[in-house]
């Protein structure tokens, strides 16, 4: 096919000005691949920052099979990037609500990022918190209690339990677990593992498509939110 002088001046335009003829230069789609959080929610951090945030539970079986992903996503992200965990509640007849509450203890004390893999460990591989029967495969009764969650820290990170179950059952707790329930209703998250780029992009492993997708998504906003 013969390509005439205004192609070729064209496209030497678009080369000239960094665009590459074909490329698209937004190869994620808004409302499709991501969305926006509305309105966009403050992360407080300094300027030049970027914070992307994963809504989980320990006691969300994904979350727990997308850990090694999350790893990836965090060893692939740029030194401006800080991560940032936020534990939700959806299911109370789940447990989640205690390891959300067992979540926010720990991060209060400084203890969370010591224990975070070993928590999901021993919720769905070595069954010292375990929410389902390995024999049943029913929700276990009774289900895993602060307590219980206290006696993990105890033994991972040395915290004593009983100041363990003081602190998550104390006011300023009970503050973060109203503040942590308000966030995700305000990033208007439906299901977990969801990230959220920097208070304004939320997007999750459907969404997305697969892990490697929102790997390269993620990495993406950040760049874009780096601008």
């Amino acid at each position: 096919m013969k390509i005439s002088k205004f192609s070729i001046l064209l496209i030497g335009i678009l080369m000239l000005g960094g665009i590459a003829p074909g490329k698209d230069i937004a190869p994620w789609k808004e409302g499709e691949n991501y969305f926006l959080v509305t309105p966009p929610q403050p992360t407080g951090l300094p300027r030049g920052k970027v914070e992307v945030t994963e809504v989980f539970s320990y006691a969300c079986i994904v979350c727990n099979r997308f850990l090694p992903d999350m790893h990836r996503l965090i060893a692939g992200l740029p030194a401006n990037a800080v991560v940032d965990y936020l534990p939700a509640s959806f299911l109370p007849d789940e447990d989640w609500p205690v390891f959300q509450r067992a979540y926010l203890t720990a991060k209060a004390l400084g203890v969370a990022d010591r224990a975070h893999d070993e928590m999901f460990d021993a919720v769905w591989r070595t069954g010292e918190l375990a929410i389902v029967d390995p024999i049943t495969r029913n929700l276990k009764s009774p289900l895993p209690s602060i307590e219980d969650v206290a006696r993990f820290y105890g033994r991972t990170t040395k915290i004593s339990v009983t100041d363990f179950v003081a602190a998550a059952t104390s006011v300023g707790i009970d503050t973060r677990v109203n503040q942590a329930d308000d966030m995700v209703l305000k990033y208007h998250v439906e299901g977990t593992p969801t990230i959220i780029v920097n208070g304004k992009y939320r997007l999750g492993l459907r969404s997305a498509g697969d892990a490697d997708k929102l790997i390269e998504i993620v990495k993406w906003l950040v760049a874009k939110e780096s601008h």
